[in-house]
């Protein structure tokens, strides 16, 4: 938990620089601070923890498969928060690519036994990914105003940082400078590119089309990463991998209304 807070901490700082050299103020009104520390509570703080202790009770590629369940939260939740009316679409294309992933990493749980401690997993990943869809909510809450994605990220990453690195240190934490070079660089990688650029583009495009369509991309995720392991790693790619990578593609056409476009045009 406190390297997560020192990864957001950092990107909340480069942010910081980055509006200051552009004269971007990151002064808003006091009455969205309260969304602020919510976003930042759900994605930065509950999200990331709750994840990070999934992964040490269940494979990546049971994790990888429940993920796409914060597209169903997104759906429910925006309809219950915000009221407006669930995509069908969505829905369907999410099914869709669910099913795409299960493909791609069926050989994987051709060998997956129910190890001690799976249902404490369960309950880990559960809570990340419904925290997850309350932060996207409340983030596309807050970016449906005046606010630029820049002073939501800084203050949300910022209130995360207090309160992940508040509970980390009440439960008794104790953070040790570790000796290797590659913690460092992988913390600064994580900062810039895994923050400061990623969750910008993602606020960007959550803004743009919406909570519930922006969070298809947890399923792209896993092919994004076949594809650069298959360049550094040597993987080789089955038959059932490559159709799941296709049936993933074909549920974010129906999910983001492309398919019915074309249909429409033909």
């Amino acid at each position: 938990m406190l390297s997560v807070a020192m990864r957001f901490a950092l990107a909340a700082l480069i942010i910081a620089c980055w509006c200051l050299l552009k004269g971007i103020t990151l002064r808003v009104p006091f009455v969205q601070h309260k969304w602020f520390l919510a976003a930042g509570v759900f994605l930065y703080t509950l999200d990331y923890s709750f994840l990070y202790a999934a992964q040490q009770h269940m494979i990546s590629a049971l994790l990888a498969v429940l993920s796409s369940s914060v597209i169903y939260f997104n759906v429910v939740l925006r309809r219950l928060v915000m009221g407006v009316p669930m995509r069908l679409e969505v829905v369907v294309g999410a099914t869709i690519g669910l099913i795409g992933i299960i493909l791609i990493f069926l050989p994987e749980f051709a060998t997956f036994s129910v190890q001690q401690g799976i249902v404490i997993g369960l309950m880990f990943a559960t809570g990340s990914f419904l925290s997850a869809a309350c932060g996207n909510v409340v983030s596309e809450k807050i970016l449906s105003g005046p606010t630029r994605v820049l002073q939501m990220n800084f203050w949300a990453m910022t209130y995360g940082v207090i309160v992940t690195s508040s509970i980390a240190l009440l439960s008794g934490a104790t953070f040790t400078w570790p000796s290797d070079s590659s913690y460092y660089f992988s913390l600064l990688y994580l900062s810039v590119f895994g923050s400061v650029i990623a969750f910008g583009a993602y606020m960007r495009l959550l803004k743009q089309i919406g909570s519930d369509k922006a969070a298809y991309v947890v399923l792209v995720y896993p092919i994004v990463a076949l594809l650069i392991s298959t360049v550094f790693e040597g993987y080789k790619w089955t038959i059932a991998a490559v159709i799941g990578a296709v049936v993933v593609l074909v549920g974010n056409a129906i999910a983001m209304g492309k398919l019915n476009n074309m249909l429409r045009i033909r």
